[in-house]
């Protein structure tokens, strides 16, 4: 189970780092509410974006929009408006995935911008 959490963690290391080159703020990283959490909220242009971050070892598993089930898009949508309710944001909120596959050394970001629409 830890080299599960290790590349979760290496995923999630990998994804904040590309949003911030491409200009995202990150505001939180692994923000709870009850038991679960939001792997990363940032903001860009004054859109919030929720990010859920999967990290693979192998592309085989299909892309982003397949590994978001409809009781994670749930839990993500209710997550952001305690999210939003608690800091006072006002605009624009979207959820968004960064896929990571890792192999070895090497990596591949994909990141997909409303990957949902609730």
């Amino acid at each position: 189970m830890a080299a599960h959490n290790e590349l979760g963690q290496l995923g999630e290391n990998i994804a904040a780092k590309r949003l911030a080159d491409e200009g995202y703020e990150i505001l939180e990283r692994q923000w709870r509410h009850n038991h679960k959490e939001i792997d990363i909220i940032a903001l860009k242009d004054g859109v919030l974006a929720i990010v859920e971050v999967k990290t693979r070892s192998s592309e085989r598993f299909g892309g982003a929009s397949e590994l978001i089930t409809q009781n994670k898009m749930k839990f993500l949508i209710e997550a952001s408006e305690a999210y939003v309710q608690a800091v006072g944001f006002d605009g624009e909120v979207r959820f968004d995935a960064a896929v990571i596959f890792v192999e070895g050394n090497e990596y591949k970001v994909e990141h997909i911008e409303n990957v949902f629409i609730p």
